[in-house]
């Protein structure tokens, strides 16, 4: 696992994590593409219409009832399956690249966001991610990686942001 890294050189900031996963790109594609697969490692559900992945198409992302009252909507806006797989999710853009590495797939997050929100989504992000690579992250883990990524980012781009208003499940996102 790598730390995230603040990119700051386009209109936004984003966040772009990197993992090396053991598995073929396509393996990681369904993983990333598929509802079912998505609900193991996704902070949300996230629903497509017609249920193709395809430019144009909206997507919905209800967060659980126990954990906000929020859904979040998207549209994707770029698909080259199994290599790049680009959509809004809310007033952010997230943008999914994998590649072939050594017998399986280095894939690369890069959230663009809104500046407070970089430290929290960073470490969301290093969970989510974990859970993907299949690792459990430690209990306490969001808010560790929160508080070191705001120390590294506020002097580049302001006050980070907590967990956003209304949220109701623990710090460890």
């Amino acid at each position: 696992m790598t730390d995230a890294t603040l990119v700051t050189d386009q209109t936004r900031p984003a966040v772009r994590l990197e993992r090396r996963l053991p598995d073929a790109p396509e393996v990681v594609w369904a993983a990333i593409t598929e509802r079912e697969r998505l609900a193991s490692w996704f902070p949300c559900d996230v629903i497509v219409s017609g249920g193709e992945w395809v430019p144009g198409a909206e997507i919905s992302f209800p967060f659980p009832a126990d954990v906000m009252d929020l859904t979040l909507t998207g549209e994707v806006l770029e698909v080259d399956e199994p290599n790049l797989l680009v959509y809004t999710w809310g007033e952010e853009t997230l943008r999914f690249e994998l590649a072939p590495d050594a017998g399986g797939t280095l894939l690369i997050l890069t959230d663009e966001l809104p500046a407070n929100a970089a430290a929290r989504n960073a470490a969301g992000w290093d969970t989510c991610l974990d859970r993907l690579a299949r690792l459990e992250p430690e209990s306490d883990s969001w808010r560790t990686r929160f508080e070191r990524y705001a120390a590294r980012f506020e002097p580049l781009i302001g006050t980070q942001d907590g967990p956003p208003a209304g949220y109701k499940g623990e710090s460890d996102q």
